[in-house]
């Protein structure tokens, strides 16, 4: 048997950590707003969405996409957003979401990682 091919695979992962952001990060609403609004720009299709605001403040919300999912979690007292964006298959564009989260919530530092994920192994 021969070594597999590497170079393919599932999906792209990006993490992105927001600080100094002037975006109001304790209202769920808009958060939820905010993160479907990506998964749109993005060209994925959204199917769920949840958001929860803890107390005194702070805020998580998920976005489940046919292509993965998108979260955020909220430490306004910071002025910080942590985010992950997984997508998969050909057509998601998750770079589109990442301007769109970046202009929106608008830091004044960003930290951005991303990883292919779920590595395709094709053999002969």
């Amino acid at each position: 048997m021969e070594n597999p091919v590497m170079g393919d695979y599932l999906g792209t992962h990006v993490l992105l950590d927001f600080y100094g952001c002037t975006q109001d990060l304790n209202n769920p609403e808009e958060i939820e707003a905010l993160l479907i609004a990506a998964a749109v720009k993005a060209h994925t299709n959204v199917l769920h969405s949840y958001a929860h605001k803890f107390s005194p403040q702070g805020v998580s919300c998920v976005v489940v996409i046919s292509e993965s999912h998108l979260s955020i979690h909220t430490w306004p007292e910071y002025k910080q957003a942590q985010l992950d964006i997984f997508t998969c298959g050909n057509n998601a564009l998750p770079t589109l979401a990442v301007d769109y989260l970046q202009k929106k919530l608008n830091p004044e530092r960003a930290v951005i990682h991303r990883q292919k994920r779920g590595e395709i192994c094709h053999t002969k």
